[in-house]
């Protein structure tokens, strides 16, 4: 069934808890943190709702309807579908949305298409993921997921040579009824706004580290378990003119905390298995698709920026300089080259032994590449077409409720082809995207979006067909011999 926006707003009024240093938020929908953001989701999921998208948003199975980002695809037509979806809920957001609820639950349909593998050891959790998914598409839930360790506790050889258990998520206690959770995860995105949070290792596990291969989902309001929530930018936004964007589309990270936390046994995908634990990411679609829905996101945030690169150079005269056409020309380049990495995902999608189809690997993890190393490219070209246009407007848009002054700002800061403000709100965006502190939460989020450089560029390594590279070299080669 699909949610509206208010039953999605009733259904996080559930008594978390949320700390933003120390102070102790329970109703994230009406504190200033936070509330235009919660409504922004609210939106969407009326977006989701609306007869309007009912077809390019949802599907119709077994007389009901659910999100078809929850549809596991069979064909190249489910695997378009599935695209536009994400597309719509991303444009929505402009791309500023790095764990819209369409992303977990992709990785959980993903997981959901081969419940043998939760099923290794003769622990038979593969139904516990399959009722999980049905419950999230039944229920139109937001989930989000925390699954690395803390920076500080990634070598636990360390913290074993001090007799010292390090502070990552562990099982500390179990019992017919499930397990007991202590410990901390990072980085929950989007939490404070999510239904539930799961819990998982997306890095590979020591093999000591057994009680560390937890993987479950539970409620973000369970007993015990807190957010700690990073600065939000939203409280210092005093107006949607002068902060565009952080006003209501800072989605926020927190770290997980977990006290004596319990969880039914229901509710665990793998337990007492390091290798598992890592490995069900890759073993299954969760993985391609999770980052194919990431894919599609960050191409609405790259026409963002293409779009706001020739807005700016329209605005300060500058965008028929010949090296100025050169440079937006190259963006756009850039962002059809995106695009078309984006289409050959589904061309030459991937079909499983099981009938399931899922887009090609090979390319997503290309795409994941691309936008990591061409992001900070692509906006520090965007600041320089700025120049100092961002500097030049008055602090606030309040000017505008002088008359006197309004009247001077409009004289000099006008052009002749665009008012003073309407330099002033495009500039705005061009700051919020590029220069505040909104912006450069997204610098560092989109660096390691799916991990540092090395991890991302160890999936291209990993799925590249390097028998079929070498086989063109070594045809080569045996076209020749020695001279006589």
């Amino acid at each position: 069934m699909l949610r509206t926006g208010q039953q999605y707003l009733d259904s996080i009024r559930d008594d978390r808890a949320v700390y933003v240093g120390d102070e102790l938020i329970r109703d994230v929908t009406t504190h200033p943190a936070f509330r235009n953001a919660a409504h922004m989701y609210a939106a969407m999921f009326d977006l989701k709702a609306d007869p309007k998208h009912r077809d390019a948003l949802s599907y119709e199975e077994g007389g009901e309807r659910y999100s078809l980002y929850t549809l596991m695809p069979r064909t190249r037509d489910d695997l378009l579908r599935r695209t536009r979806a994400h597309r719509l809920i991303a444009e929505f957001s402009h791309g500023l949305l790095g764990r819209s609820p369409d992303h977990v639950a992709s990785s959980i349909t993903g997981l959901a298409m081969r419940p043998e593998v939760f099923d290794e050891g003769g622990q038979g959790f593969g139904a516990n993921v399959v009722n999980y998914y049905e419950k999230l598409r039944r229920e139109d839930l937001y989930t989000c997921y925390a699954i690395l360790p803390p920076q500080g506790a990634r070598s636990p050889e360390l913290y074993e040579s001090q007799d010292r258990k390090p502070p990552t998520l562990r099982v500390t206690a179990e019992d017919d009824a499930g397990v007991t959770l202590n410990g901390m995860k990072m980085l929950a995105t989007g939490a404070v706004f999510a239904n539930e949070v799961m819990i998982g290792n997306i890095l590979p596990l020591a093999p000591s580290q057994v009680k560390e291969s937890i993987t479950c989902v539970l409620p973000v309001a369970t007993p015990g378990l807190s957010l700690w929530s990073r600065k939000p930018f939203e409280r210092e936004a005093k107006n949607r003119f002068d902060s565009p964007l952080s006003w209501c589309f800072d989605e926020t990270d927190s770290m997980v905390v977990f006290k004596d936390v319990k969880v039914p046994w229901e509710r665990v995908f793998v337990h007492d298995n390091p290798d598992l634990s890592r490995n069900i990411y890759i073993r299954t679609p969760a993985h391609a698709m999770s980052n194919h829905q990431s894919n599609v996101r960050f191409w609405a945030k790259l026409r963002l920026l293409v779009g706001l690169a020739g807005r700016i150079t329209q605005s300060n005269g500058a965008r028929d300089i010949p090296a100025v056409r050169e440079t937006l020309g190259r963006l756009a380049a850039m962002e059809a080259t995106y695009a078309a990495m984006i289409a050959g995902q589904q061309q030459a999608h991937e079909t499983l032994d099981n009938g399931y189809v899922q887009v090609n690997r090979r390319y997503v993890y290309a795409a994941v590449n691309y936008a990591l190393e061409t992001h900070p490219e692509i906006c520090d070209q965007i600041r320089t077409l700025c120049g100092g246009g961002v500097f030049q407007m008055p602090a606030s848009a309040n000017v505008t409720r002088d008359p006197e002054l309004k009247a001077v700002f409009e004289e000099y800061w006008s052009t002749l082809t665009q008012s003073a403000t309407d330099r002033m709100k495009l500039f705005r965006v061009a700051w919020d995207l590029l220069g505040s502190e909104f912006a450069g939460r997204h610098q560092q989020y989109e660096k390691f979006y799916v991990g540092p450089a090395f991890v991302v560029r160890n999936y291209n390594y990993v799925t590249a067909p390097w028998d079929e590279l070498h086989g063109i070299v070594d045809g080569l080669m045996a076209e020749y011999e020695l001279p006589e």
